[in-house]
């Protein structure tokens, strides 16, 4: 199964509080340009460890572009063994 921007916005939306409204498909978008902040940031490294067992990379969480943080998770995701 991969992760998608789609499931990365439903993380936004349900878990980090994005409006719904404010969902994009476009992988160009930082957290900035959806109007989210780096406690949002703080917030989806905190679902991510709990639902992955893993945070992004944050040294810089307002750059990442959602592209960017859908294929970093879905790289994880599929580089960890099957348990």
């Amino acid at each position: 199964m991969r992760f998608t921007i789609d499931d990365l916005m439903q993380l936004l939306v349900t878990k980090v509080g994005l409006p719904s409204d404010m969902r994009t498909n476009d992988p160009q978008k930082t957290f900035g340009d959806l109007g989210l902040d780096s406690l949002a940031f703080l917030q989806l490294q905190s679902e991510l460890q709990a639902l992955y067992g893993f945070e992004l990379p944050d040294d810089r969480p307002m750059a990442l572009t959602v592209g960017e943080m859908s294929t970093a998770i879905d790289e994880r995701l599929t580089s960890e063994p099957a348990a």
